[in-house]
């Protein structure tokens, strides 16, 4: 079993997967998107990489703003929501991705990337965070012998 996590952004969407022990997330691509409410494309490509993968659950970035309220990137992540669930027949859980996009261009910077390249990765490293997140979530959990909280 694999899990997909997502950065769904207006112009490109992120895409890291877990390794098969659900420990690690790694970036596997960004996919460009020609116009924010062309959707077929996008949905098409995430339903291949879903195969390729063996993917089970998918992780989607939930953009809120600093005092926790959801704005109009966070209302747009939650249709995308409904549209992966009914497209792909797969559970999303939906996670809090505030201050990932800060967190990938520090790691990048601290990695020596240069300004004008960290734009190319900065969508997949963000969603490697999301992902991260969430698995290091559900280890912790189950390492505490607690009931799934998902």
């Amino acid at each position: 079993m694999r899990i997909m996590g997502l950065d769904y952004g207006s112009k490109t969407v992120g895409v890291a997967i877990s390794d098969e022990l659900l420990l690690t997330a790694q970036g596997i691509e960004i996919i460009e998107r020609k116009e924010e409410n062309k959707l077929r494309r996008t949905l098409a490509r995430i339903e291949e990489l879903i195969v390729e993968y063996g993917v089970e659950e998918i992780v989607l970035g939930l953009p809120k703003h600093m005092n926790n309220t959801l704005g109009e990137r966070a209302e747009l992540s939650l249709e995308f929501k409904d549209k992966l669930e009914r497209r792909t027949g797969l559970p999303v859980v939906m996670w809090d991705e505030r201050l990932t996009t800060v967190a990938a261009d520090k790691a990048m910077m601290e990695a020596g990337i240069r300004r004008e390249h960290r734009k190319e990765h900065v969508d997949k490293i963000a969603a490697c965070f999301i992902l991260q997140g969430y698995l290091d979530l559900r280890k912790n959990k189950e390492n505490m012998g607690g009931e799934n909280i998902f």
